[in-house]
């Protein structure tokens, strides 16, 4: 997460909206699947539901692990619950569909938070989510590890450390024959009913665990559905130096994941908040076990990635850093971007995730050509259930705009964004107010504030779309060997948009239910409908990006600043996909301390920015107008 670091005049403003314009993007840029016909046909070819549910058979086993995180001297053993067809005692082999989780004892999974045992009585009547009632008809198994530190598996977690991952990777060894696992009477147990074809899926830590996995490299394992996922710790809990909050991986670890071995684990606790370095922010040898991008060169499954774009959880970078480097690496891969949250694709775009997945799985687990590999690679919603594909994303063709700042008409009026060059050697100044919150940042925007500082265009003529991350550079003097800066980009124009800051994130639970499978007396297919909510508003926080000024060289080291020199801070904000709709402005925040999402700065700095000399660069996609910039 660290650092990356309108003219006035009518017929420059007319310019630049050209230049930011797109065309109808649902139209030109959807792509046509390869050989259409065919894959339409392909489509229907699926998995049938052949084997009984109810007859399924259920079992708990114990796969022994090289760890002893907890340093009792007895290796960990990690817990694992397993559904399958009762055909496979009798020669049937199947694929595994596996999800990982911290969160089957207390947390509980889904947008109704099953757990395992609800009644506490030491046996797991549930299988949570859909996957064993919709898939164990169709001739796969269902295995629900429970990660390291929890529920019934040993040892103590260590927030998306090595023994996480290892916890789960030495699962797949065993469904592979590489590792031991014994049943509750300890007897030997293997898994000889598998194929050992493994695909992973979950949502937020359960999908994290299916990237770190994928990360070893580990056979077996064909591929992962990740959502919602973080990729790389370090910028879960910071973001270009800055604290979000302090004592976060292990307060996830003690008061969250585990919870019934506090005492026994206090120490692995203290461990991980020490060596996390809340103080400073900086990226160490802690953070570095916990980024999975950097082993991308190790994944060899294919990769169905689901994310939010407004997702403030586990906010885009997550995704976008993975993504672009399985991109370098040729991964096979698909994307869904949604205009949620935090949000599982079950309750967003139910019929068509079912559907998808079952082919996806059907594709890589049991070999079935259905044509899913020659459709589109990347659905993106738009609006409200109004979704379109492409090619690629960000698009091929995106253009990283340079626009600068420049002074507005006289001292009571906002700044401009232009395109062209500024001249003449103008500043602006604002003070840092630790307690100003987002909404004192971006509204009344045509005024001016002493603790912020604002950008606009003028009205587009055109719509224009951003797909990518936005970068700045700002020239700037501080009066303070320290402080935080905030970047905002801003869509100001009345409009009705997914709710995704609102109760539920973008989606409402309604009462009516919808079943996807079959049933069980204890594990019933049947979840609750949701929809979509909204919020009409004059403005839409597209994207925001932190920043800690002390780690303007590098994200390895603390720097005092010199007050009075003149730096050059740059960062990148956070990676959207975004069309600015014809009429509205496009604008552009700075500010210091965001304390709704960071640690505020305490030394109230004021910081004189060199406007001419700096620049954010929008990743631009052009229409077919082909204006240049």
């Amino acid at each position: 997460m660290k650092k990356r670091a309108f003219s006035l005049v009518t017929t420059l403003v007319t310019t630049i909206a050209l230049t930011l314009s797109s065309v109808n993007y649902t139209n030109a840029e959807t792509v046509a699947p390869k050989k259409s016909h065919e894959v339409n046909s392909l489509a229907n070819v699926k998995s049938e539901a052949k084997y009984s549910y109810k007859d399924a058979i259920r079992e708990t086993v114990f796969v022994q692990s090289s760890l002893d995180t907890d340093e009792n001297g007895v290796s960990d053993r990690i817990a694992v619950d397993i559904i399958r067809p009762k055909e496979s005692d009798a020669g049937l082999k199947v694929p595994v569909i596996m999800d990982a989780s911290p969160y089957y004892e207390s947390i509980g999974r889904g947008n109704e938070s099953e757990v395992k045992d609800k009644d506490k009585d030491g046996i797991n009547e549930k299988f949570p989510l859909y996957y064993d009632n919709y898939f164990v008809p169709r001739g796969y198994a269902v295995v629900l590890p429970d990660m390291v530190g929890t529920n019934q598996s040993d040892g103590c977690p260590t927030t998306g450390g090595y023994e996480e991952i290892e916890s789960i990777k030495v699962v797949i060894d065993w469904l592979n024959g590489r590792a031991t696992a014994v049943d509750k009477n300890n007897n030997v147990v293997k898994a000889s009913w598998t194929t050992g074809n493994v695909g992973m899926i979950g949502k937020s830590y359960d999908g994290t665990l299916a990237n770190g996995v994928a990360a070893t490299g580990v056979e077996g394992l064909k591929t992962i559905v990740p959502i919602g996922a973080i990729s790389n710790w370090y910028n879960y809990y910071r973001y270009a130096g800055l604290t979000y909050y302090n004592n976060g991986p292990g307060g996830l670890a003690s008061r969250v994941v585990n919870s019934s071995r506090k005492a026994a684990c206090k120490h692995v606790f203290d461990r991980v908040n020490q060596a996390a370095d809340d103080a400073t922010g900086d990226y160490n040898d802690f953070w570095n076990e916990r980024n999975y991008v950097k082993d991308i060169k190790n994944v060899k499954a294919s990769v169905f990635a689901i994310h939010g774009l407004n997702d403030l959880n586990v906010k885009m970078n997550h995704f976008n850093d993975w993504w672009e480097a399985l991109n370098k690496e040729e991964v096979p891969r698909k994307l869904w971007l949604t205009q949620t949250g935090h949000v599982d694709p079950f309750d967003f775009r139910r019929a068509e995730w079912v559907d998808t997945l079952h082919r996806w799985f059907d594709y890589w687990l049991l070999g079935m050509k259905n044509g899913i590999m020659d459709e589109p690679t990347v659905d993106i919603e738009r609006a409200a259930d109004v979704w379109e594909t492409h090619a690629t994303w960000p698009e091929k063709n995106v253009k990283s705009t340079k626009i600068r700042f420049a002074p507005g008409e006289n001292e009571n009026s906002p700044g401009v964004l232009t395109t062209g060059p500024v001249k003449g050697n103008f500043t602006q100044t604002f003070t840092d107010n630790p307690r100003q919150t987002e909404t004192a940042m971006v509204t009344n925007e045509m005024t001016v504030k002493s603790d912020r500082l604002v950008f606009l265009t003028e009205p587009l003529s055109e719509d224009a779309r951003m797909s990518g991350v936005p970068e700045i550079s700002l020239r700037a003097t501080v009066d303070k060997d320290n402080s935080n800066l905030t970047v905002m980009i801003v869509d100001y124009g009345l409009d009705t948009r997914v709710n995704h800051t609102g109760s539920g994130e973008g989606i409402r639970t309604l009462a009516t239910e919808s079943c996807w499978g079959e049933s069980s007396d204890t594990d019933d297919a049947c979840y609750r409908e949701t929809e979509k909510t909204f919020r009409t508003a004059g403005y839409e926080i597209v994207s925001r990006g932190w920043f800690d000024p002390q780690n303007w060289k590098s994200l390895l080291a603390t720097d005092p600043l010199n007050p009075g020199k003149n730096y050059k801070f740059e960062w990148g904000a956070l990676p959207h996909d975004y069309v600015f709709k014809k009429g509205h402005r496009i604008g552009v925040i700075i500010a210091g301390s965001a304390y709704q999402r960071t640690l505020p700065s305490a030394t109230g700095a004021t910081f004189n920015v060199h406007l001419g000399q700096s620049v954010i660069n929008l990743p631009i996609v052009e229409g077919k107008k082909g204006v240049n910039f």
